[in-house]
């Protein structure tokens, strides 16, 4: 009898929940606050509505349009590995294919606000909400939409001791970077497969570098 839930029809459902999530979160965000609005949840945890050019938590390394192919690049590598690693005969372990999934799936959602969100969204601002538009009338074009984030959790918010050097008497705050689910995805994927999945993760390089050589020979 064959499973119904395959490694295959989980990563799939995995992605899909998640982009949901991610998705709805974002729109009632982007179209619900204004932009830097702060909304206290708890004295560890606010909804602060920040939209990013860069990387995950806010990080700007590379060009918004050479990140963005950079991330398309990223994610149809996974999603052939994810295939791959879902259909061939020697199985790998279902906790690691989660985690491949959780990676897929944020940076695909990441992705869809890169893409999307400059066309089909007006310029969100401190004093007005974005909303709907139609395609091409939005605050941006193809491939340079801004990233939305909303999730900040000051855990600790203190400040350091007036004697140390350098930093004395500076505001300390951990952790302090805005992310949003989709972050948290690829963040949980990347370090439960480093954390349990080690040797997996191990010998699927090697088989790739085997793979090479022999390729070269």
């Amino acid at each position: 009898m064959k499973k119904i839930l395959t490694q295959g029809r989980l990563a799939a459902l995995i992605v899909f929940v998640v982009l949901v999530i991610d998705q709805v979160i974002k729109i009632c965000v982007k179209t619900g606050m204004c932009l830097h609005e702060s909304i206290h949840i708890t004295d560890w945890f606010y909804l602060v509505f920040v939209e990013n050019k860069g990387m995950a938590f806010g990080m700007e390394i590379l060009p918004k349009l050479l990140l963005t192919m950079f991330r398309i690049v990223a994610v149809i590598f996974i999603t052939w590995y994810l295939y791959k690693a879902t259909h061939r005969a020697e199985k790998l372990k279902t906790g690691y294919i989660v985690c491949l999934a959780c990676m897929l799936a944020g940076a695909i959602g990441n992705i869809i606000d890169c893409v999307c969100y400059g066309e089909i969204f007006s310029e969100s601002t401190s004093y007005t909400l974005a909303h709907w538009v139609p395609v091409g009338e939005g605050y941006g074009s193809w491939l340079h939409g801004k990233v939305v984030d909303m999730f900040y959790f000051p855990i600790i918010d203190t400040y350091w001791p007036d004697w140390m050097p350098f930093c004395g008497g500076d505001r300390f705050i951990f952790f302090s970077p805005i992310f949003n689910f989709a972050d948290a995805s690829i963040s949980c994927g990347v370090i439960a497969a480093f954390l349990f999945y080690s040797r997996t993760l191990g010998q699927e390089f090697q088989k790739m570098e085997n793979t090479k050589e022999e390729k070269q020979s």
